[in-house]
């Protein structure tokens, strides 16, 4: 028996979201309701796990470009970057996975998904960290088990630095 083959892409028209279900009433709505108009404006990019043939969509996540105040930051880190008022991050909105699919790995395989494609974006556009807003102790939890820390006036608000991003994923220059 082969496993079916599941891949993440950006969220189209295409894909079924009408049974989505993740246990947050916000996150369903949010992918039924909002997310396609959000990625037609530009404000933020929805990326979806499917599995084919029927495109249904088992998880999700979201990022677009966001700002911290270095003050927000760790002092020790802080000390090490320009003065200036507002740094750039890559913000991954929203993350939710299927009921269905729920304590599978399913989420860390969003997570690492979503720093890759961070990693990459800050190789264009600069974003020094990947932010994420815990909905709850749960939540907070995982992003944690990934060296996620606090921001210093937002304790449910993380941050992974760029440099720790670079280290899950190494880059092969070939020279």
């Amino acid at each position: 028996m082969t496993a079916t083959p599941r891949r993440i892409e950006a969220l189209a028209g295409s894909h079924d979201r009408s049974a989505f279900a993740c246990g947050s009433e916000a996150l369903d709505r949010y992918l039924r309701q909002q997310a396609r108009q959000d990625a037609e404006r530009r404000v933020a990019a929805p990326f979806v796990l499917v599995a084919p043939p029927g495109r249904r969509v088992l998880g999700y996540f979201t990022l677009s470009s966001f700002t911290v105040h270095i003050d927000d930051l760790p002092q020790a880190l802080a000390r090490k970057l320009p003065r200036y008022p507002q740094l750039p991050v890559t913000l991954i909105g929203r993350l939710a996975v299927d009921r269905s699919l729920q304590g599978q790995g399913v989420g860390t395989l969003l997570l690492m998904d979503a720093l890759s494609r961070s990693l990459a974006g800050a190789e264009q556009i600069a974003a020094l960290a990947v932010v994420v807003d815990a909905k709850d102790d749960e939540a907070e939890a995982f992003y944690r088990r990934f060296d996620f820390l606090p921001l210093q006036h937002q304790p449910r608000r993380l941050f992974l630095p760029m440099k720790t991003v670079e280290r899950i994923f190494p880059r092969n220059d070939g020279g």
